[in-house]
């Protein structure tokens, strides 16, 4: 996404230009020339228009290298079209195919980023996000490659903070991997500061902006909108969060020269009943019940009868899958399915198709009664 940007230079009348030097990504690097920056910039707000991408949950798989990289992803997608469209990218396609496993806990984030020079990675319907905490056969869509945006180039941005501006507003939305400290886990709001708690491990989060009225950077993280501001935090500059895992120089990364199918002519198709971290007795939502019982952490619980209930864009029909085992087919908005299961644990899929595509979502249920 190579770009001049102008930007006004304090105390002169006129606009120079911000320029940087990209590099490819066996290089990783750039170098920023001289200019005063705008003391305000974000990928939620430019000219008006918010070009991020609701917030995720990854809960409770380690998957927080692909989730930042498609975030920032996400969100160039729609600056390159010029439109708020809302592209959904399967973040566990990426993680596996790039050699993530969740025994090891992590997804080498820059053989996922050279996945993504190499493949690219399809929207969420080739491969929806089950949110298990263990290993499992997996395989995308037949055709997924199709259905794939790519980049160009990624690179390492240096750790100073007009290196991250510049990039912030040269690149894009940046993947930085951080040290978190415990208090982290409870951010509710405001600039964030460590005050207490010991090292409580390693993470990738999706950075967009920054603030110098709020000495802050803008943040979007991967746990959910009950988490810290609706999914988003605010990190205070003075905050030795970056961490170098991958050696001397690494954990700020920019991708760029987004391209490919941006936009594929696919049903987009999500269950919004039963949800993920959810109980339903005799279809009534609470969240999470019988957290004690040894039941998959994100599976929802479901006592009595449940009606499913499915939304989707672009679509004709709707079929319903219980354990692999087709049950129903709805040719009709709204898409719902009365689900009738056994005691024990389930899955169910729904799989939605315009006529040309298929587009998958599925929950992982544990029926009580």
């Amino acid at each position: 996404m190579k770009k001049t940007i102008l930007i006004l230079c304090f105390l002169v009348l006129i606009l120079p230009l911000v320029t940087i030097t990209s590099l490819s990504a066996e290089n990783q690097g750039f170098t920023v020339a001289s200019c005063s920056l705008p003391s305000q910039f974000s990928w939620r707000d430019i000219n008006g228009t918010d070009y991020t991408t609701p917030v995720k949950n990854q809960a409770p798989a380690p998957t927080c290298e692909s989730y930042g990289l498609c975030a920032s992803l996400e969100t160039l997608m729609q600056y390159t079209l010029g439109e708020v469209y809302t592209p959904d990218l399967s973040e566990t396609h990426l993680y596996f195919y790039a050699g993530g496993t969740y025994e090891r806990g992590y997804v080498n984030i820059m053989d996922a980023a050279n996945y993504l020079i190499e493949h690219g990675v399809p929207d969420e319907g080739c491969y929806p996000d089950p949110h298990r905490a263990f290993d499992y056969p997996y395989e995308s869509l037949p055709g997924w490659e199709n259905r794939t945006t790519k980049i160009t180039e990624w690179g390492w941005v240096e750790h100073d903070q007009e290196s991250i501006k510049t990039a912030l507003i040269e690149h894009g939305p940046l993947a930085i991997c951080v040290h978190f400290m415990k208090d982290f886990l409870y951010y509710r709001g405001g600039v964030y500061r460590h005050r207490w708690g010991g090292s409580a491990g390693g993470h990738v989060m999706c950075m967009v902006g920054y603030d110098d009225t709020e000495q802050c950077w803008i943040v979007k993280n991967s746990a959910g909108t009950t988490w810290g501001e609706d999914g988003w935090v605010r990190i205070a500059y003075d905050e030795d969060m970056f961490a170098d895992w991958y050696g001397p120089g690494t954990g700020i990364m920019y991708i760029d020269g987004v391209h490919g199918n941006l936009k594929p002519d696919v049903p987009k198709v999500h269950i919004e009943t039963p949800d993920f971290f959810h109980t339903y007795v005799r279809g009534r939502a609470f969240s999470t019940l019988f957290r004690s019982l040894p039941i998959q952490k994100a599976a929802a619980r479901i006592i009595g009868d449940l009606t499913v209930q499915v939304t989707a864009e672009n679509t004709n029909s709707v079929e319903f899958y219980l354990d692999s085992l087709i049950q129903y087919t709805d040719d009709e908005a709204p898409f719902t399915w009365e689900l009738h299961a056994s005691r024990g644990l389930h899955t169910l899929e729904v799989r939605a198709t315009n006529g040309s595509n298929i587009s998958l979502d599925l929950r992982d249920i544990y029926v009580l009664t």
